[in-house]
């Protein structure tokens, strides 16, 4: 695409009037840049741009380029548009399964990401456990899992996975909300609202409590992250989710805080983004796997959005 870059790189210099500031906005220096352009000029047999104290414009043959100039990338973008449509960048429908972590910021800040670049793919999300996913991806019913607690499974093929911490949410003004780790025995002494057992969250606490001679009691129980987080806010209770769906934003949003369980008591644990085993993906579906491997890949930061 040398020809298209050069063609690019006339259009920025005759927008900005100057090779030095046109060379800024193209991360070249200006000595490179204005080699492009004379051995252009050089080929073309003509100066398209007259040399001025403080910069350049162009002249009469300058004039026809440029327009030559921007209807070739008015119709090379039109091109790769064509090209997106059929590859199905543009088009098609993403399936996915996950887990309730992922539902309440995660996944939907980054379907809207991918829609704005994309706005005629279309999603169908279901919201599912572990086996459930798993189950999903086996009979065809979605293209990609996000899944906590990844164990060994057959059939299915790990695109991203991420080193998750178990967090405890709770009101800001809580007796416990502060910086850093907590010990899960400072939990316990006060009311637990806990996901049900079928959550891999619950699992690990309940793995902890094996472990050990610590009881946890729980005022109430549910299979709704969504109904947990409302109940402590009337509350001075606490719940618990992994670490992607406690993002900092819930303090600004709902008055809520999330501190880290202290390693000692949990350790971090994995999730995971995959799709069946010898599937060939659908375009769409493996470009936004592309984005969410980012995502989950690129640290805590980026999954806090920070």
């Amino acid at each position: 695409m040398r020809y298209l870059r050069i063609l690019r790189d006339i259009d920025e210099v005759a927008r900005a009037g100057s090779i030095r500031k046109a060379a800024e906005r193209l991360n070249l220096t200006a000595s490179a840049l204005n080699r492009r352009i004379q051995d252009f000029e050089a080929e073309l047999g003509t100066p398209i741009f007259e040399r001025l104290p403080r910069g350049v414009r162009l002249n009469a043959a300058g004039e026809l380029v440029i327009r030559h100039v921007r209807g070739q990338v008015a119709e090379m973008g039109r091109v790769r548009s064509q090209i997106e449509d059929l590859s199905g960048f543009r088009r098609g429908t993403v399936a996915i399964a996950c887990s309730h972590a992922l539902a309440h910021d995660f996944l939907p800040t980054e379907i809207a990401a991918y829609r704005r670049a994309y706005p005629l793919v279309e999603f169908d999300v279901r919201i599912a456990s572990h086996g459930e996913a798993l189950r999903a991806l086996d009979a065809y019913a979605v293209d990609l899992a996000l899944i906590f607690r990844m164990s060994p499974a057959t059939g299915f093929r790990v695109l991203a996975s991420a080193e998750q911490r178990l967090m405890a949410i709770m009101r800001a003004d809580h007796p416990l909300a502060g910086v850093g780790p907590l010990r899960l025995r400072d939990c316990a002494d006060h009311p637990l609202a806990l996901p049900d057992r079928s959550y891999g969250g619950r699992e690990l606490l309940e793995r902890a409590v094996a472990q050990g001679s610590l009881r946890l009691a729980p005022v109430i129980e549910s299979n709704s992250f969504e109904f947990l987080r409302s109940y402590v806010r009337l509350e001075q209770a606490i719940t618990f989710q992994i670490e992607i769906g406690a993002p900092e934003s819930l303090r600004d949003r709902e008055g809520l805080i999330a501190r880290p369980i202290d390693a000692r008591d949990i350790p971090p644990a994995r999730f995971a983004m995959g799709q069946l085993q010898g599937r060939a993906l659908p375009v769409a579906a493996a470009k936004f796997a592309e984005q969410l491997a980012a995502r989950l890949e690129g640290g805590a930061a980026a999954l806090d959005g920070r």
